[in-house]
């Protein structure tokens, strides 16, 4: 196991900047999850961790040593890529143990290694069988397995689960959490399914255009955003959005949507003549003829014992998360109401959210 700490990381290629000053530190047997999407620079921070990129400006430790121009080989660390990349020439079994062959370790010590990491897999079965012929879920663990056998400090992934079907991802979300917790190793893990973060994860570093956004736990994360992007981008489905209009003064807890007053959290700092954006998640409305918000029912998506209710209003298109016990139908007009102690409020020219209780204007 191993603390991991990065500081003030930058990544250029010619004249693009694929990582922004990167610090934060990934606490000893902590599973941290980097999540953002494509091209915010979650894959190419991995990298440097791993050694396989060096960095442009900035350090990396492990365990407190400098290793930030050492090669990927002298860094004590496990390296899970997208697609597998195992060999094909070689059976389950060469392919787990080849990182211990390559350490010349006794052949007695080698068999009851991988024995152990397949049985701990649930791959012992298919020792003898060639890689080639192996389902995805199986060729994914043989590529989990490679990697754990070492017994690393620490285990990096970049988005292991990305070749599997929803089904079978959920499946291997649950199993790596439970493997991860066996090994009780440091794990970092890239994604940008949510899904996959909200779950696993004891942290999430979320990411857009190279810069690191938040990095809290996930229900801080879901509760708690920091910029209108984090809070748009966890949550299925996303954050409904709506404009405000009027000056914000620090203390204030009401805000004018649509003609309409609206009580909010109250703000901690100032929004002169400003178009405010209103963030308020689909459980955080709910249906009501007395709802001081009014609309027409767009659509309607039964989910069990909730169904999410889409109304369209002067406002915008929202969606309501409710019990299925209320009976709404097309083209009803409803009113909406909001749980004003859940809204937060966005400076639209920031990002930033102004009335967040944990916003302190720091990346924790």
């Amino acid at each position: 196991m191993a603390e991991i700490r990065v500081e003030n990381l930058q990544k250029n290629f010619g004249d693009f900047v694929a990582v922004k000053q990167s610090s934060f530190t990934i606490n000893d047997g902590e599973f941290f999850v980097m999540l953002g999407p494509s091209g915010c620079g979650k894959t190419t921070t991995l990298r440097m961790i791993a050694g396989l990129e060096m960095p442009t400006e900035g350090k990396i430790y492990l365990d407190d040593e400098d290793v930030t121009f050492l090669p990927g080989s002298r860094r004590d660390i496990a390296f899970v890529f997208q697609l597998f990349a195992l060999y094909p020439h070689m059976n389950v079994r060469r392919n787990i143990d080849f990182p211990l062959r390559i350490q010349r370790l006794p052949r007695k010590e080698i068999r009851q290694r991988t024995q152990e990491v397949a049985e701990m897999l649930r791959i012992d079965h298919l020792l003898n069988q060639p890689v080639g012929g192996l389902s995805s879920g199986d060729r994914q663990r043989v590529a989990l397995g490679r990697a754990i056998i070492r017994k690393a400090k620490a285990f990096l992934l970049d988005e292991p689960l990305g070749a599997l079907d929803a089904e079978f991802r959920d499946l291997m979300c649950e199993e790596l959490l439970l493997l991860h917790k066996r090994v009780s190793a440091t794990s970092v893990y890239v994604t940008h399914d949510q899904v996959e973060a909200m779950l696993m994860a004891d942290r999430i570093c979320v990411m857009n255009n190279a810069e690191v956004l938040q990095i809290d736990a996930p229900l801080e994360i879901y509760e708690r955003p920091k910029t209108k992007f984090v809070a748009g981008f966890i949550g299925t489905p996303s954050m409904n959005f709506l404009k405000a209009k009027g000056s914000l003064a620090p203390g204030q807890s009401e805000i004018e949507v649509n003609g309409v007053s609206v009580k909010i959290p109250k703000t901690h700092e100032s929004l002169d003549n400003a178009e405010a954006i209103v963030g308020a998640r689909p459980e955080h409305l709910s249906l009501g003829d007395d709802g001081s918000l009014r609309g027409e029912v767009f659509a309607i998506e039964y989910m069990g014992a909730r169904q999410m209710v889409t109304v369209d209003t002067e406002a915008g298109r929202l969606k309501v998360r409710v019990p299925n016990t209320i009976k709404v139908r097309y083209g009803e007009t409803v009113g909406l109401s909001f749980d004003s102690e859940k809204l937060l409020v966005f400076n639209p020219e920031t990002d930033k959210a102004v009335n967040s209780t944990l916003f302190d204007g720091a990346i924790s």
